[in-house]
């Protein structure tokens, strides 16, 4: 490892661990390091970080570049692409941290130690139950390298601990709170590098950001107990400490730590319920962030535009499930109607039991009717898979109604078919099928029936659609036609005369 490195731009990186599917505050981190990066015109760099071999999940790891590319988060370098710094991925780097951990160990900051997990299970058990708090006790400084030796012979389990100092404050500033200090006599040897030869966080990313030339940390408020090792290692390697940005925890809206139960999901979760990418990253930039006023609805060239460290709260932020899926209504509302029509087209094309169309309807879905509903549903929707519900009867050959659904409460069944016949009388003999001259004449009708819009509409609507929430009727009737309209108000007196 050299000793300096000229730093000329501004490097973050989003740096996860494949060990499951990546949570809501994860993605947070990384949408603030791509917008500080885009906003210094730095480099956004991203790291796996898979050197817990027991837990490294192949399907974790897809899901982190599926939710980056989903929500629009390219990186400049990382594991798919040819840099100055790879390999990108820890597994693939060990060398590097081998040769930190062996060289803080000569240099006397470090030492091996052959304490077994059951030795250390037995002092853990001593320390609680003199009502002491568990940490390891150094008992490896004093053991010789013939005693190591020995150790390595017998196959027991080597690690490399680093060596704490035992008195003191260290003093280091975070760009959100300001100085932060810690009593150094709190913190016990730990683990740099494990018996498999594997690092701990603790090295891995020391070094990494090191060769990486990462200018800014930015990282969850929980990682704040930890920064006191990360800068004591980054002294004993002479190695000038990156600016750190620990950001703050998200809460439910009970202000306890986020969970399932309060609403909150993985970002592909989010996408397959159908809330758009645009929406989240509005929405996550704003859980702990803002942009010092009362704006909310920002597109991402204007959050880079606007975006300052300083404006990153102290405080945990509140995820509301609610907020969002009002936030993601008004992205839906402000798409055209062919973009709109086109991100909801995927949805419908899934097969029946992901949460499709009927496998009835016929694929490909036919995207020129969508284009022509898209329009009469827009302000109805909040979240994209709304829309099956609301419009598969438009694609279906017949629809079903419902006996009970079909006489309104304050008509009988003499009196339904006798609307529905005269509506089958103007849908026949109509000569401008357009919304605005059915709605004409179909008013007319329940004039001369006596009856009040309502009355005379709402048999006609559950006729055509099987649906008492639908559309608007008249836009309704244009789009299906004269014929399937026709039919299908046919159909249901069929079913009331049986």
């Amino acid at each position: 490892m050299v000793e300096s490195k000229k730093i000329e731009q501004v490097n973050v990186r989003y740096a996860p661990s494949p060990t499951g599917i990546p949570h809501i505050g994860n993605i947070r981190t990384a949408i603030f390091d791509w917008i500080y990066s885009k906003s210094k015109n730095g480099q956004f760099i991203v790291r796996i970080e898979d050197t817990d071999r027991s837990r490294y999940d192949p399907h974790s790891e897809q899901s982190i570049f599926d939710s980056l590319q989903w929500l629009g988060l390219d990186w400049d370098q990382g594991p798919d692409k040819t840099g100055i710094n790879s390999p990108y991925v820890q597994s693939k780097r060990k060398h590097f941290y081998v040769e930190a951990a062996e060289k803080l160990v000569k240099s006397g900051h470090a030492y091996y130690d052959d304490t077994t997990p059951g030795e250390l299970e037995a002092l853990r058990k001593r320390q609680k139950a003199n009502g002491e708090p568990p940490r390891y006790d150094g008992r490896g400084r004093f053991r010789s390298e013939k005693d190591i030796s020995n150790s390595r012979d017998k196959g027991l389990p080597i690690v490399i601990r680093f060596k704490a100092p035992k008195t003191g404050n260290l003093e280091f500033y975070d760009e959100v709170r300001g100085k932060i200090s810690f009593n150094l006599s709190e913190i016990d040897d730990f683990v740099i590098l494990k018996s498999d030869g594997m690092p701990t966080y603790h090295l891995a990313h020391i070094v990494d950001d090191f060769e990486m030339g990462i200018t800014h940390v930015i990282r969850g408020e929980e990682w704040i107990p930890s920064t006191p090792k990360h800068q004591l290692i980054q002294t004993a390697l002479n190695i000038k400490p990156p600016k750190y940005v620990h950001v703050p925890l998200i809460f439910g809206k009970d202000k306890s730590k986020l969970s399932k139960r309060h609403g909150a999901k993985s970002v592909l979760e989010y996408r397959d319920e159908g809330y758009l990418p645009e929406a989240l990253f509005n929405y996550l930039v704003l859980l702990g962030w803002s942009p010092g006023d009362d704006t909310e609805i920002m597109d991402k060239s204007e959050i880079v535009k606007r975006f300052t460290i300083n404006r990153i709260s102290e405080s945990p932020a509140v995820f509301d499930p609610e907020k969002l899926e009002w936030m993601n209504g008004i992205y839906i509302r402000s798409l055209s109607t062919t973009n709109l029509a086109q991100r909801i087209l995927p949805y419908l094309e899934k097969p029946e039991k992901d949460g499709g169309f009927s496998d009835t309807i016929e694929r490909p879905i036919n995207s020129n009717l969508l284009i022509k509903i898209v329009p009469h549903i827009r302000e109805r929707l909040k979240t994209l898979l709304d829309v099956k519900e609301l419009i598969d009867f438009f694609y279906l050959e017949s629809v079903c109604p419902k006996i009970d659904e079909l006489v309104p409460k304050t008509m009988d069944t003499a009196s339904t078919v006798k609307c529905l016949y005269a509506s089958l009388n103007l849908i026949k003999n109509a000569k401008d099928f357009s919304a605005q001259c059915l709605e004409n004449i179909f008013r007319l009708q329940a004039e001369k029936l006596n009856l009040k819009p309502g009355q005379m509409f709402s048999p006609i609507r559950i006729s055509v659609t099987g649906k008492r929430i639908a559309p608007p009727l008249f836009e309704t009737l244009e789009i299906l036609g004269k014929e399937k309209s026709f039919q299908r108000i046919k159909n249901a007196i069929d079913m009331l005369e049986k």
